[in-house]
C-alpha cells in the first residue's frame, strides 16, 4: 500500500511537470529539488490526512481554501537532526500552471523556495529578489504584497500565486507541525497570534483542581417558563 502511494504521488508530480507547455519550461525534478535543498540529509517521506475541521483551520490562516484532504511532507534529517520540511505546491498562475517546493524550517518559516515547472512565458517568472523577500518569514499579516512583500512589474499574478502558495504551505504546516511555530508578536500586529492559537488549540488543559464550593448540592431553582437558548456545535 505504501509503494502504490509513493507510486501515486510521484506520478502526480511528473504529470503537473509534464502539463507544462512549450512556451514554458522545467527546470528541476523533484528530486534534484530535494538535492538541492538538503545535501546530505535523510528525507522521509510523509502522508497526512487532514480532517475537515483541520482544512477549515488551513484556510483561515492561508486565505486559500485547503480543498484537498491528503497532504505530503518531505522531512529532512541529518544526524538526527531536523533540517526542514519540504512541500510541494501546484497552483494556477495566469491560465497555466507552475510547481513550486517550498521549504519550512524548524523554525515555521519559510526557508526556501525552488521553481520546479513555469507553464506561462518565462517573461512572467519574477526574478531572484523577489523570492529572497520571502525566506525567513512566518505566517503573519506582513506576508502580502498589500505589506512587506513588494510586487514586481510585469509578473503581478506571478506574485499573488507565489504568496498565496507560501502561505498555503505555512498554514498547512501550522497545523500539521504545531510546535514548529515562531514566535510572533501579538500586540503588533493581532493577526500574528494565528501560529499561537494553532499551537496552543493542540495542547490539552491540565485538569483543574475541585472546587468545594462546586461539590455541594445545588439549591433548588424555581422552574422556568422559558425554554433553553438553542445552539450548534461544529466539529
Amino acid at each position: 500500500m505504501a509503494i502504490r502511494r509513493i507510486v501515486s504521488v510521484c506520478l502526480a508530480l511528473a504529470a503537473a511537470a509534464a502539463a507544462i507547455p512549450a512556451q514554458g519550461k522545467v527546470f528541476l525534478t523533484t528530486d534534484e529539488a530535494l538535492e538541492l535543498a538538503f545535501p546530505g540529509c535523510q528525507i522521509t517521506r510523509k502522508e497526512h490526512l487532514l480532517e475537515e475541521r483541520q482544512r477549515a483551520r488551513i484556510t483561515e490562516l492561508s486565505g486559500r481554501t485547503a480543498s484537498r484532504a491528503v497532504a505530503f511532507a518531505y522531512e529532512a534529517r541529518r544526524d538526527g537532526a531536523l533540517v526542514g520540511t519540504a512541500w510541494f505546491d501546484r497552483h494556477r498562475v495566469r491560465s497555466l500552471q507552475e510547481l513550486l517546493m517550498i521549504v519550512v524550517g524548524p523554525d515555521g518559516r519559510c526557508a526556501r523556495i525552488e521553481v520546479l515547472a513555469f507553464g506561462e512565458p518565462i517573461d512572467y517568472l519574477p526574478r531572484e529578489s523577489f523570492y529572497a523577500q520571502l525566506t525567513g518569514r512566518p505566517l503573519d499579516a506582513e506576508l502580502s504584497t498589500k505589506h512587506a512583500i513588494r510586487g514586481v512589474a510585469g509578473a503581478t499574478l506571478t506574485v499573488e500565486a507565489t504568496v498565496a502558495a507560501v502561505r498555503h504551505v505555512l498554514a498547512i504546516h501550522a497545523v500539521i507541525y504545531p510546535d514548529q511555530q515562531p514566535k510572533l508578536d501579538p500586540k503588533s500586529d493581532p493577526r500574528a497570534a494565528t501560529a499561537q492559537e494553532t499551537k496552543a488549540a493542540t495542547k490539552t488543559k491540565p485538569a483543574s483542581k475541585p472546587d468545594p464550593e462546586s461539590e455541594k448540592p445545588p439549591s433548588p431553582k424555581p422552574a422556568s417558563t422559558s425554554e433553553p437558548a438553542g445552539g450548534s456545535a461544529q466539529a
